[in-house]
């Protein structure tokens, strides 16, 4: 896909809301960039400086100009403090399928922000992008992410064996996955 995307505004349950990036993100960037998973699994700078800060928000923004997907910030909504990201990316789109992806600082973590906006995207993505299937990848040792994504209602269909390079070594994946037929 090569069009630009309009990334929406997205309500995603109670008190928290779906949005594009801004350069006032740079705080939510130098948070994750200090996370010991994070800069791993990502393209989030680490060690952080302001450059590189500037360099990840407008990689999301490319993202969104060059059509490979949404990239939304998941925001607070009564102070707007961003607490993490989730994205819908489209490059298999050809092939009736997206893969979505998400992380949440620590500072924000079991507050069920990964869960409320990894819902809404699902479902805007099922409903009013009319993608047939969704695709997510979770490390093995990562249960949180794990239970947020069963939560939703993805359903684990295979461990994909030395799937992702993290630092030096190949590593395991568990994908998950939900059809437009699964939607509750």
């Amino acid at each position: 896909m090569d069009q630009p995307l309009d990334v929406p505004e997205l309500v995603a349950g109670e008190g928290l809301v779906l949005r594009p990036w801004r350069l006032s993100d740079l705080d939510l960037v130098r948070e994750a960039s200090e996370d010991d998973y994070i800069p791993l699994i990502t393209t989030v700078p680490s060690p952080y400086s302001e450059s590189a800060g500037v360099a990840f928000v407008e990689r999301q923004w490319g993202r969104a100009s060059g059509g490979s997907g949404y990239p939304f910030v998941i925001a607070r909504g009564g102070d707007g403090r961003p607490v993490g990201t989730v994205g819908l990316w489209l490059r298999d789109l050809g092939q009736g399928r997206a893969s979505l992806g998400y992380w949440v600082v620590k500072s924000a973590r079991g507050q069920g922000a990964a869960a409320a906006a990894l819902r809404t995207v699902t479902d805007w993505a099922l409903r009013d992008q009319r993608i047939p299937r969704l695709e997510l990848y979770v490390e093995p040792w990562n249960t949180a992410s794990m239970r947020t994504a069963e939560r939703v209602g993805f359903r684990r269909e295979g461990l994909l064996r030395s799937w992702q390079q993290v630092g030096d070594e190949r590593r395991d994946i568990f994908m998950y996955a939900m059809l437009d037929g699964d939607r509750n």
